[in-house]
């Protein structure tokens, strides 16, 4: 598996390599989002994290990499003709099921459904590896891992540039985020990704920082780990009314709780300052440098 994993690093080596020599500085950035438990917004994080991406002008690309559950495309009201299992079966192309959406990003819809192939054999998993080199093409691939951890989530995890763990502040989940940052820690050997957490649904700021705090406190002293914590996203209505109307809410409601925290996350991915009041325009200057 750690074969396997390397080998798509290594498509996203040989990729910004030949950037390079073009001239280009354009790297592709890998993220994994994986959380401990289902039900605490993972899916609706990736596809909100990728807008806010393509606001900022990134061709980003999202892979519902939930074989079995898979909702990406149930949650941006799409019903794709080809999708994963396609793929895995050796019946289309990567080129074949990428699709294209209405708000300027790309997804590859997972097999929902399909639970014989929620789990990989090494062959189908090295095969779809190999497909995967289609993507490269991306400023940004948004990897949206299934729940828990299989060796599926261990494989993009491992060969992510970041892994975004989500959690919400219900004793269980902040639970399961330890659980699986802990297997994280003793499966994946000379961890060089950014071991990074999301604090979902919270009601205040000091909520999100205070679970934050107890999960990254745990992993320092038990696993020897450094977490960095993300930021949080509050508890906003409006992300159940977008998952009702099938419409991210970074769409719906772009100046809503839950949006500017995105924003925000993905500020410090980049590394830049969002000021309230600021808007999109000012978060772009800032990220440009001017």
């Amino acid at each position: 598996m750690a074969d396997q994993a390397e080998q798509l690093r290594e498509l996203v080596r040989n990729r910004d390599q030949a950037a390079g020599q073009n001239g280009s500085s354009k790297k592709t950035r890998i993220i994994a989002i994986a959380s401990g438990k289902g039900g605490v917004g993972k899916t609706n994080i990736s596809i909100n994290m990728a807008l806010a991406y393509a606001q900022l002008g990134k061709k980003v690309i999202v892979m519902d990499a939930d074989l079995g559950l898979a909702n990406v495309n149930v949650v941006l009201g799409m019903i794709p003709k080809y999708n994963l299992y396609h793929l895995i079966r050796k019946q289309k192309r990567m080129t074949d099921i990428i699709l294209d959406t209405t708000y300027g990003i790309q997804i590859v819809a997972g097999a929902s459904g399909f639970s014989k192939i929620a789990n990989l054999s090494d062959d189908e998993r090295e095969g779809f590896i190999r497909e995967l080199s289609e993507l490269q093409t991306a400023d940004i691939i948004i990897i949206d891992t299934s729940a828990g951890v299989s060796n599926n989530v261990l494989s993009f995890v491992r060969a992510a540039d970041d892994a975004l763990i989500i959690t919400t502040p219900e004793p269980t989940a902040i639970t399961d985020a330890y659980g699986i940052i802990k297997i994280i820690a003793t499966e994946i050997d000379n961890m060089n990704l950014g071991l990074k957490l999301i604090v979902n649904r919270v009601k205040t700021v000091t909520e999100g920082r205070r679970v934050a705090e107890r999960v990254i406190n745990i992993a320092g002293q038990f696993l020897n780990l450094k977490v960095d914590y993300l930021g949080y996203v509050y508890d906003d209505p409006a992300v159940q009314t977008a998952v009702l109307k099938q419409r991210p809410f970074l769409i719906s409601e772009p100046g809503g709780k839950a949006s500017i925290c995105l924003k925000h996350i993905v500020g410090r991915l980049e590394k830049v300052e969002y000021k309230e009041g600021g808007g999109i325009g000012h978060f772009l200057r800032k990220l440009m440098g001017h």
